[in-house]
């Protein structure tokens, strides 16, 4: 039994290696073609691969982007030539003097969309493929955005002929606050128009996106609405110390339609800080008048640096009185304002000053060591967080020059919080010209200083 048992199990050894080694054949081959596949761009994106098997050379993101660049200049092309058209039959109507009906609609209905579908469809952005192994980059914030006025705004504008602008750089980059990351569908809407139409009467929409971080706001391609019954404004000799016409205020987003109700007698006037403020007998007599130890006349400040104070911020919240009070000593003031409940930067305007729309959170616009003066006043108080007041401070340093006034104006806050806000204020090591501390309640605390920044001659 044992010898013809002997044969079989040799062939079963036999082909149990012939198997192995088929087997192990096998696994080379597949690994070796996977391996070709991986190289050739199946299992990771690799262009190569397309224009290999497709010979496709212009292939971006799955779609032929020659093609579509040339089927849109067609459409560009056949957009012009019906709009050419369309406008000689406008002017020929002219001639033979055409109803004005028929003219009014060529050009309302048809010669006007056509140019704004040109304009839109040239705006199109179609991605660059210049070689074989270009690839598109864009920021990919773009794609977190689906409005396409706010995707045309935020992408980088190459420069025309592919020169280098005034400016040293090769593209131009719009901003938007990284906190308009937070606010997506508040500024979808306020993007959301018509290309030269009208925009919506939604400036509060814009304002509580800057107050929220998102800012500063796109740009718009819609024509700005104004009162509908706007008046020529008051002369300069009148118009300072004079109540503005409220005809050329839009009051619809206010509790208020006119200057009058927004008297501090009126509870329901639509807002609670700087009260008085549209109420020009209680504001001639700021700065020019003592009602307390806090207050410092704009006489004895003046004196301080006499006729070097030329030019100057105003930050805080009010109708530009302390800029009216110093544009009588030839001194040119801009005044910081938010709309917050009544019209305070129409007021400005109308009064022949001049108003900065501008947040806490905005960097100011000015180069550094410009400034003669920086003045604030009514809205920075015991509510202002230790960093955030830091941030101001350190921007208004840079932007006063060198033996400019700082001037905080009644800044008040709690007993227990003033040294750190008295650090915070000393910490640049301004001269003190004044400093005064005064009770403001049992529990609260009134400072008035006037500084001077340092030369720092490094």
């Amino acid at each position: 039994m044992g010898r013809s048992c002997l044969p079989k199990c040799r062939l079963a050894r036999i082909m149990g290696w012939i198997q192995m080694i088929l087997g192990g054949l096998v696994i080379l081959v597949s690994i070796l073609s996977l391996t070709r596949f991986y190289s050739a761009g199946f299992f990771l994106h690799n262009e190569d691969i397309c224009q290999h098997f497709y010979n496709v050379r212009d292939v971006s993101d799955g779609f032929d982007v020659k093609s579509l660049s040339e089927r849109i200049g067609e459409v560009i092309d056949m957009l012009e030539t019906l709009q050419g058209k369309l406008e000689s039959k406008v002017q020929q109507m002219e001639k033979n003097k055409g109803t004005l009906l028929e003219k009014e609609f060529l050009e309302g209905q048809i010669v006007r969309p056509l140019h704004s579908a040109n304009v839109a469809l040239r705006q199109i952005r179609v991605p660059r493929v210049e070689g074989m192994n270009s690839t598109v980059k864009e920021d990919p914030l773009i794609n977190f955005f689906i409005t396409e006025e706010i995707r045309k705004y935020i992408t980088p504008k190459e420069n025309r002929v592919g020169k280098i602008n005034l400016f040293g750089t090769d593209k131009v980059y719009n901003t938007i606050g990284h906190a308009c990351v937070l606010y997506k569908s508040e500024l979808e809407k306020y993007m959301d128009y018509d290309i030269g139409s009208y925009c919506d009467d939604d400036w509060n929409l814009a304002q509580k996106l800057m107050l929220n971080g998102c800012d500063p706001l796109p740009r718009r391609r819609c024509l700005t609405r104004a009162s509908k019954e706007y008046q020529r404004p008051y002369p300069i000799n009148e118009s300072l110390w004079r109540l503005p016409d409220g005809r050329n205020v839009r009051w619809g987003n206010y509790q208020c339609r006119k200057f009058e109700c927004l008297s501090s007698k009126n509870p329901k006037r639509g807002f609670s800080k700087c009260t008085g403020c549209f109420e020009m007998e209680k504001e001639k007599l700021k700065w020019v008048s003592n009602s307390s130890v806090v207050d410092f006349l704009i006489s004895e400040v003046l004196a301080i640096k006499p006729g070097e104070l030329r030019i100057g911020l105003d930050y805080g919240i009010g109708t530009g009185t302390f800029a009216a009070r110093m544009r009588e000593q030839n001194v040119t003031i801009v005044s910081t304002a938010l709309n917050l409940g009544a019209p305070f930067n129409e007021m400005i305007a109308l009064r022949g000053l001049v108003p900065l729309y501008v947040t806490l959170n905005q960097r100011l616009p000015f180069f550094d060591n410009t400034m003669d003066l920086v003045h604030t006043h009514g809205f920075m108080d015991s509510w202002i967080d230790l960093l955030l007041l830091d941030f101001i401070l350190y921007d208004w340093d840079r932007i006063l020059r060198p033996g400019g006034l700082l001037w905080i104006d009644r800044f008040f806050c709690n007993r227990k919080d003033l040294d750190d806000y008295m650090y915070m204020f000393l910490q640049l090591r301004y001269k003190k010209h004044k400093w005064v501390i005064s009770p403001k309640s049992k529990d609260q605390i009134y400072l008035s200083a006037l500084l001077e920044k340092p030369p720092r001659a490094i």
